[in-house]
C-alpha cells in the first residue's frame, strides 16, 4: 500500500513538473506609433510581458510613468492571441498577437499602437 502511494505521489510530481515546464515568458519594450488623430505616441515607452502556460495567456503591460495593466486570453489556432484590455478612463486596447517558435509578436491597438516582436525570457 505504501509503495502504491509513493508511486502515485511520484507520478503526480512528475506530471506537475511537465505541465509547469511548458510555461514560457516573452517580453517586448518599445515606443508607440500614432494612430490617426494622435501626435505623442512616439514618446510613450511601453513594456509588455506575456506568460503562456499551456493554452492560458496572461499579460501585463506598463507605459512608462503609468499604472500597470493586465490582460488574459486563451491561445487560439496557430498560437493566436486576441482579447481586449481595459486602460485608464474606461478606454480599451485591442490585444492581438501570436506565440509561434521564432515568430512571436504582440500588438496593443488603442490610444496608441504598440507593436513588436516578442523575445523569449
Amino acid at each position: 500500500m505504501l509503495k502504491a502511494f509513493a508511486a502515485g505521489t511520484l507520478l503526480a510530481v512528475m506530471f506537475a513538473s511537465a505541465v509547469h515546464a511548458q510555461s514560457a515568458v516573452y517580453t517586448w519594450t518599445g515606443y508607440g506609433v500614432n494612430p490617426p488623430g494622435s501626435g505623442k505616441c512616439p514618446t510613450y515607452k511601453m513594456t509588455i510581458d506575456v506568460t503562456v502556460d499551456g493554452t492560458d495567456v496572461k499579460g501585463r503591460f506598463q507605459q512608462e510613468g503609468r499604472p500597470e495593466r493586465n490582460f488574459q486570453a486563451a491561445l487560439g489556432n496557430n498560437g493566436a492571441i486576441k482579447t481586449t484590455a481595459v486602460v485608464g478612463g474606461g478606454g480599451k486596447m485591442d490585444v492581438i498577437g501570436q506565440i509561434k517558435e521564432g515568430d512571436s509578436k504582440i500588438k496593443l491597438d488603442g490610444y496608441c499602437i504598440f507593436e513588436g516582436k516578442l523575445a523569449k525570457k
